[in-house]
């Protein structure tokens, strides 16, 4: 167990009494200071009390303290990564500020990467100063689209989300160290964008809408301010589930033990597919516990209400960064993928998948594990990764209609994905956690890289086919501009009356099989 932390020593008998690291600890408290932070923040400083100014001023002074009280003097990349970013906004232009901000920033986390792992403290995976930088990373290069597709590029040439997106103005540093490190998510982001958390700021997001009735009458309802302490409760609670549930299982199932040689040379198939599914389930809760008390924090402040369904219902997912139910029961990878880690997909898709030129699909996984980090488990999970989606498409598209003919087939198709998909994500992302070369290529060589050669089976032998489009085959009818501004107007209208992930639904869209994939 680490002892040693650049940050604040305070908690250390604590880190002593529950056995874990003291960063660990350090970060667990932070959060659930900021929680309480937020609910005085949304309480005390609600827009309708206090000036824009004072709550920027107040979110990014509580930001920069919780990462001081974490990080120490670590901190300091924070402010040095976001106010270079700045300062290249402002003096190379809207034009091509897009390339040096996502370079810059980009490579400034890389850099810090390679000395936290390969200089400071190789294969300790625990709460560490580039997580931070990781979420800040997105928030930078994502601004910096925004504003060029806003003030630059013109608006027939954007896309629906990035016209919706898009910033017409340059922020104040202010406005931009306020919106790249405040108190809610400084520590364990998620990722928003500009305009939604401006828009939180300036206490714009409760306006209410017309919201549609039983698609055909649409209904003016009479809302008060929505409160969100039902949804943060909940939130709590499944934190706590979540934490406990990890803290418990991680030590009966190690994933290190997958590549035990006694353990490999004793069990049959059957015993080691439940093992390495078991375990790797186990490691997940960590990523639920962060995530969604990240979220929790998000909501507990006013930030994160994406408006009412047509029953008038609130929806607080505007940030959310997963859907657990969805990850666990999920019958596809591309399911799996949709409604884990929701925000950095959508990052990947804004400035890379939909910006890309030659072969997205590549760039954007080969940017994700980039943006990951530089241990080399991350690259065989996203190498292989790569593999498992092309595969599985081509197999959903020419497998999945000869199950449709009945409910009982469809139940059959069911199950058998959904343990094909439970089976080939614990392959793949089993060197994510155990993260160095030696023990990753164990891993493979112990199942003799069987899923590896199965994709590239599929891939050579199995067709692609594209699915059948349906009503989208009469989209190309409508003039081009009269399609975008539809599409825009659709786009603004999922932002504000929307069912549970709509909006999420609609921009991880890219990730579908097409005619042109």
């Amino acid at each position: 167990m680490a002892t040693s932390t650049t940050g604040s020593t305070l908690l250390l008998p604590l880190s002593h009494a529950v056995q874990l690291p003291i960063d660990q600890v350090n970060f667990v408290a932070c959060q659930l200071f900021a929680l309480l932070a937020a609910i005085w923040f949304r309480t005390y400083l609600h827009s309708s009390k206090t000036s824009p100014l004072i709550r920027h001023v107040v979110a990014t002074l509580l930001g920069l303290y919780l990462a001081l009280f974490c990080f120490g003097w670590y901190a300091l990349h924070f402010i040095v990564q976001t106010g270079i970013s700045y300062i290249i906004m402002i003096v190379v232009g809207v034009e091509h500020m897009h390339k040096y901000c996502f370079v810059f920033a980009l490579g400034y986390l890389t850099l810090c990467q390679i000395a936290r792992v390969y200089i400071f403290d190789y294969g300790q995976y625990s709460a560490d100063f580039s997580g931070p930088m990781m979420i800040i990373t997105q928030k930078i290069t994502s601004l910096a689209f925004e504003i060029r597709d806003g003030i630059f590029c013109k608006e027939e040439t954007l896309t629906p989300s990035q016209r919706r997106l898009a910033v017409g103005r340059m922020p104040s540093l202010l406005e931009y160290l306020s919106y790249c490190c405040n108190f809610m998510g400084i520590l364990a982001g998620p990722l928003y964008s500009y305009k939604d958390y401006i828009t939180f700021i300036e206490g714009r997001s409760y306006q209410v809408k017309e919201a549609e009735m039983n698609g055909k009458e649409d209904l003016k309802y009479e809302y008060k301010e929505p409160s969100p302490n039902a949804v943060v409760i909940h939130k709590v609670v499944v934190c706590a589930i979540s934490l406990a549930f990890y803290m418990t299982a991680t030590r009966i199932l190690p994933v290190e033990y997958n590549i035990d040689e006694r353990f490999q040379e004793t069990s049959s198939v059957p015993t080691r597919v439940i093992y390495l599914y078991l375990s790797l389930m186990a490691a997940r809760p960590k990523y639920y516990f962060a995530w969604t008390l990240a979220d929790a924090i998000n909501n507990a402040a006013g930030f994160g209400f994406q408006g009412y369904d047509k029953h008038g219902n609130e929806n607080w997912d505007l940030v959310s960064n997963l859907n657990i139910k969805n990850i666990e029961f999920s019958t596809s990878f591309k399911m799996f993928i949709d409604n884990w880690n929701i925000q950095t997909a959508l990052w990947l898709k804004r400035v890379c998948y939909e910006r890309a030129t030659l072969s997205p699909t590549a760039q954007t996984f080969l940017l994700s594990a980039v943006w990951h980090g530089v241990y080399p488990g991350y690259y065989l999970t996203f190498f292989t990764g790569s593999l498992m989606t092309l595969a599985a498409r081509n197999i959903r598209n020419n497998v999945r209609q000869h199950f449709l003919k009945s409910p009982e087939l469809k139940l059959i198709y069911d199950v058998m994905t959904w343990i094909a998909t439970q089976v080939a994500i614990s392959y793949t992302v089993a060197p994510f956690v155990l993260l160095s070369v030696k023990p990753s290529l164990q891993f493979y060589s112990s199942w003799y890289f069987c899923l590896h050669i199965i994709c590239l089976l599929v891939l050579l032998t199995m067709p692609a086919r594209a699915r059948k489009k349906g009503r989208t085959e009469k989209e190309p009818m409508d003039p081009p501009l009269q399609k975008a501004k539809k599409d825009e107007t659709n786009s603004e209208n999922s932002h504000v009356t929307t069912n549970n992930n709509s909006r999420q639904r609609e921009e991880t869209a890219w990730r579908r099989p097409s005619a042109e994939q």
